[in-house]
């Protein structure tokens, strides 16, 4: 497994980790409906833009790719988008971590946010992040918390695809990666 930045080359295999992804993590949470009309193509340009307007290293994508020794697949398994708060002007957020839900419980995701945590801290010098979970994703929240995040007592109610949800905002210092 490589953890690298990403090339606007790879938005098409981003695209593809995000809604299969999204199709598995979020069934029951979002409308199947929604799900099921997420498209890649659709999605492609969205990513291949954030990537190339990344502003290295305070902001930017990585992305995690396999030789084929994790699951038996070979290209890009996952990714993480990273920036600035837009709480906080000295504290970054995560505001993306995609796995194949193939690779999930590989330690992909682990992989992904140490990246994401290392160049934060090494080379934008943040010492904090935060992220926002959904309240109901079990799986999601478990994985935050045991990589060290902790909900910060923020929430808000958001609304995706005509479903009410509610999310959590998490936080943890960037140096402990």
């Amino acid at each position: 497994m490589r953890i690298r930045t990403a090339r606007p080359e790879d938005a098409s295999a981003v695209a593809d980790v995000y809604v299969r992804s999204w199709r598995a993590a979020f069934v029951g949470l979002l409308p199947q409906s929604y799900l099921d009309a997420m498209d890649p193509g659709r999605e492609e340009p969205g990513w291949k833009a954030l990537i190339a307007e990344a502003r290295w290293p305070s902001s930017g994508v990585l992305v995690a790719e396999s030789d084929a020794g994790t699951a038996g697949i070979a290209g890009i398994v996952g990714f993480t988008g990273f920036g600035p708060s837009r709480e906080a002007p000295a504290v970054a957020e995560i505001g993306t971590l995609y796995t194949l839900p193939e690779v999930w419980s590989t330690g992909t995701g682990r992989q992904l946010m140490r990246g994401a945590l290392t160049t934060l801290d090494r080379a934008a010098h943040y010492t904090h992040a935060t992220l926002w979970v959904l309240e109901a994703n079990a799986r999601a929240r478990r994985f935050y918390e045991t990589t060290g995040w902790s909900p910060d007592g923020a929430s808000v109610t958001d609304t995706t695809g005509g479903a009410s949800l509610g999310k959590l905002r998490y936080r943890r210092a960037v140096g402990e990666a």
